[in-house]
């Protein structure tokens, strides 16, 4: 390929290497000038174009990288139609991502030209999902070289697709152990079967005891299932604890005991007579991922697990905590283990733009300002600290508010919206607060005993973890959130709150029915109004 700048006169045949958008003109780049091309840019006074000519011995971009991508389909992968350069490869059904990284490797060797990309090897993807993209950068590449690399990666990208499994599981129990906790890790199960088509098909109970857990994993109707699961009630710290000895008195086989993931760390993995065996972690009972997901799936695509296979997954396998662990990390326990440490954040920093020359938040009801409202009822509430959001008028807010046993935190970034003040509030959270309450300032009439409805749901133990205010079902606010997702909302950007956090997490959402409370807010002057409020001097911006 011969690439550089050449009078548009002799330009016939190329390839742009740049748009041109001039004088009427557009061509994009990549654009091959034809004969009436070239009389067009010759008219519009254009001289000089850079441009690549390809030659006999190239391949265009569109047919290198289709090339690549088709040559790198496995099983159940497809590609598209190559566009300027690209071509992607697509899961065709759900299930386990299976790559060749040495064959990646090796192509991606051949020329800076010639890239391809993909997702991490065993990368749980469900059908329809982009799994790589080939990539050619110039504008046309060696045919020799498109097709050594073509050679490299032949079949490299694959899915292991998932088959319907039949689940047997069983549960010992101690008399510490509830029955809706069982109950619960059953759902939990079912929920990450359910992209598989598969079902549990048996449900034992039995003492935690390795006489009556090895009974039970000779039963008929744990035998004939395609996978075995076994929660204990009691983790498994040792190989000749209660799973793993029930196991192999059984006449199974133990494949890896413990795992470098966390969550996950207790897993135990075994076979008996052809058939999986899983002693899930604790953490398994949560629907957050944890490591017993990463073995779970990869079986329930057929893929065999090796111990060598679970003691390579510590590079990435620091994983989210699960924060309804019993000890999570770098989260101590309190005294109060059945009582949350919860912080309440107002969030009092906009401009009430809709408010014209005027500040909601310092407007009367009852002869008292808004935000103060809210103020006194979060504080008469169980919430442990409150934390004030400021921004515009700090002052004048902080004024209406004096005298309350009350930490500020300004938002001197409040005008790029709501998130910069979830932001400052999650950051100024007390170390030994679990959770955080957000309230908006706009909304007095949310009262202390609705807090306190929304505080005493919570529950980490029933993965009970994001608390939604409703109104006839209709989410509302305040919200609450565990620990867990702090991170969450500190990633937030722009004039959004954590609508999509809690989209995002269904599994561990629960919601509190406040009646009107949850949906009034004060965003103009005719809900103020409608709420008996009024403005006043107070209340002007400066």
């Amino acid at each position: 390929m011969q690439f550089g700048s050449r009078s548009a006169a002799e330009s016939a045949g190329c390839y742009l290497a740049h748009s041109i958008k001039q004088n009427g003109l557009s061509f994009s780049k990549g654009h091959q000038l034809s004969d009436a091309d070239v009389n067009q840019l010759i008219a519009a006074g254009v001289v000089m174009v850079t441009v690549a000519q390809v030659e006999a011995t190239d391949l265009h971009e569109d047919e290198a990288a289709a090339l690549l991508a088709k040559h790198a389909c496995g099983t159940a992968v497809s590609a598209s139609a190559p566009f300027t350069g690209r071509s992607n490869l697509y899961a065709s059904q759900s299930g386990i991502l299976q790559v060749d990284a040495e064959k990646v490797t090796e192509a991606n060797l051949i020329d800076p030209a010639i890239t391809f990309a993909c997702l991490p090897p065993f990368t749980e993807v469900r059908e329809g999902r982009m799994l790589a993209t080939a990539k050619i950068i110039p504008l046309a590449v060696d045919r020799a070289l498109a097709e050594s690399a073509a050679d490299k990666i032949s079949g490299a990208i694959s899915v292991a697709a998932y088959t319907p499994k039949s689940v047997a599981v069983i549960s010992t129990t101690l008399a510490h152990l509830k029955q809706t906790v069982i109950a619960k890790s059953l759902r939990v199960l079912q929920e990450r079967l359910d992209i598989a088509a598969s079902t549990v098909t048996a449900d034992l109970r039995v003492p935690h005891e390795e006489g009556a857990l090895t009974h039970a994993l000779g039963k008929e109707q744990v035998l004939n299932a395609d996978l075995i699961v076994v929660f204990g009630a009691s983790a498994v710290v040792d190989q000749g604890d209660v799973i793993p000895a029930a196991l192999l008195a059984a006449g199974g086989e133990l494949i890896q005991f413990g795992m470098p993931v966390d969550p996950g760390n207790l897993l135990v993995l075994g076979e008996l007579k052809g058939t999986p065996v899983v002693g899930a972690p604790g953490c398994a009972r949560s629907p957050q991922e944890n490591g017993f997901d990463w073995i779970l799936q990869r079986l329930l695509a057929d893929i065999r697990v090796t111990g060598r296979d679970i003691m390579s997954m510590g590079v990435g396998g620091l994983l989210k905590e699960i924060h309804s662990r019993p000890q999570p990390r770098g989260h101590p326990l309190t005294d109060e283990v059945d009582r949350a440490i919860c912080s309440g954040i107002l969030l009092a920093a906009g401009n009430s733009s809709r408010m014209g020359d005027h500040n909601k938040l310092l407007a009367l009801i009852d002869g008292k300002p808004v935000v103060r409202h809210v103020a006194e009822h979060a504080l008469a509430s169980e919430l442990n600290e409150l934390i004030v959001v400021t921004g515009a008028m700090a002052c004048e807010v902080g004024e209406v508010l004096s005298g309350l046993p009350i930490r500020f935190r300004h938002n001197a970034a409040y005008d790029e919206g709501i998130s910069s003040s979830v932001k400052k509030g999650i950051e100024s959270v007390s170390e030994q607060s679990n959770t955080a309450l957000i309230l908006l300032g706009d909304m007095p009439f949310v009262s202390a005993e609705d807090i306190n409805k929304l505080l005493n749901h919570y529950d980490v133990m029933q993965d009970q973890l994001i608390g939604v205010s409703t109104t006839l079902g209709k989410q509302g606010n305040p919200v609450l959130w565990d620990r867990a997702f702090f991170e969450d909302l500190l990633n937030l950007r722009g004039d959004i709150g954590g609508k999509l956090i809690i989209q995002q997490n269904p599994s561990v959402v629960y919601t509190v029915e406040l009646g009107e409370a949850a949906r009034f807010d004060l965003d103009d002057a005719e809900a103020l109004h409608s709420a008996g409020g009024v403005l006043g001097k107070h209340s002007e911006k400066q």
